[in-house]
């Protein structure tokens, strides 16, 4: 059984802080098996991460969160940029022609870019997971949604901690019975549904940090002489 974390932000994220090295340094102080670093739109940092996990003793995952139509969508696997914008399914489409799987986090989370809200529930299904466990949550209302409904519908079950600052990857895990230690072998295990979460809420005052930084963050990215 593998501990991994499958979603963390660096700082080529808009609203993303630290650089991949604290990332790693981070996952292998907390003990986990593996890291994906799932950036907003960017696959870079990500890339970097995997080629250098194994310093960290880690398997690398690479990835990315797509800001498709509908909202955001996890592709994990992947190695090549797929573009925002795209409409649900595409973005669907477009993550297993590149050999990747789609899970989708936050779903029922609307202020966050869940896409519970644009979509039917039957292509809510269609992922290869569900997020039912995102460690950002102030109610756990929105968590309990989506355990619920991957449940309901038999599917594959995942957590994250979607962090933003280092300090905070492993709050959320996916525990992955793999057959092998490696990227290949934890998604088989993922979209397979051989998964359980454990994770903890981000403490109430981290998350509003996290926010505040990465409002500053885009906001400073925009202006003209940047």
């Amino acid at each position: 059984m593998l501990s991994v974390e499958l979603h963390a932000h660096s700082e080529l994220s808009y609203d993303g802080r630290d650089p991949v090295e604290l990332l790693l340094e981070q996952a292998e102080a907390v003990g986990l098996d593996a890291l994906a670093v799932t950036d907003h739109d960017e696959i870079d940092a990500s890339l970097e991460a995997a080629a250098m996990a194994a310093e960290y003793d880690l398997v690398g995952i690479p990835g990315m969160e797509i800001s498709s139509a509908a909202g955001h969508v996890l592709a994990l696997g992947i190695e090549e940029l797929v573009p925002a914008g795209l409409n649900y399914d595409e973005t669907l489409d477009r993550i297993r022609s590149l050999g990747g799987i789609a899970v989708i986090p936050h779903p029922f989370q609307t202020s966050r870019h869940g896409v519970a809200a644009h979509i039917s529930r039957d292509q809510l299904a269609a992922a290869d997971a569900i997020e039912v466990y995102n460690s950002r949550l102030f109610t756990g209302r929105a968590n309990r949604q989506a355990e619920r409904f991957a449940g309901a519908r038999g599917l594959p079950m995942t957590a994250g901690s979607d962090a933003h600052i280092a300090e905070m990857v492993g709050q959320a895990v996916t525990e992955v019975d793999a057959y092998h230690r490696s990227a290949e072998g934890i998604l088989d295990a993922v979209a397979e549904g051989r998964t359980s979460v454990v994770g903890k809420r981000t403490p109430w005052f981290i998350s509003v940090q996290q926010f505040g930084g990465g409002v500053r963050r885009r906001i400073a990215s925009m202006l003209p002489w940047r």
